[in-house]
């Protein structure tokens, strides 16, 4: 439990409510994987304004569930923003897809969600 994500802020926002950190969690499990595969395609067929989308969204609850991806997230994002058209950001997405899976994946566990 809480190998590749931390309830820390999660629980402090949460006042400690078990119900209402679930919800979070489960808020997480719907939203992030699938804003991780759009950031992904869109990374790969050089969607910068998409890219960009994606990846601010995520900034916040990557941030929150503490996945310790936040600066390689933002490089991501950045990359977007700015269409860094010289720069092969696929190392740092690799390092945020990897990050969210494997938190999703454990979330789902501890859950049983």
């Amino acid at each position: 439990m809480e190998e590749n994500y931390k309830l820390f802020r999660v629980r402090e926002l949460a006042d400690n409510d078990e119900d209402f950190i679930k919800a979070l969690v489960g808020a997480f499990l719907e939203e992030v994987p699938e804003d991780a595969d759009r950031l992904k395609k869109a990374v790969a067929e050089k969607d910068y304004h998409t890219a960009y989308q994606a990846a601010h969204k995520m900034k916040p609850t990557v941030d929150l569930f503490e996945l310790g991806v936040l600066a390689d997230l933002i490089e991501v994002q950045d990359w977007g923003k700015f269409e860094k058209t010289d720069l092969d950001i696929t190392d740092k997405l690799h390092v945020v897809l990897e990050a969210v899976d494997n938190a999703t994946q454990e979330l789902k566990s501890d859950y049983n969600l």
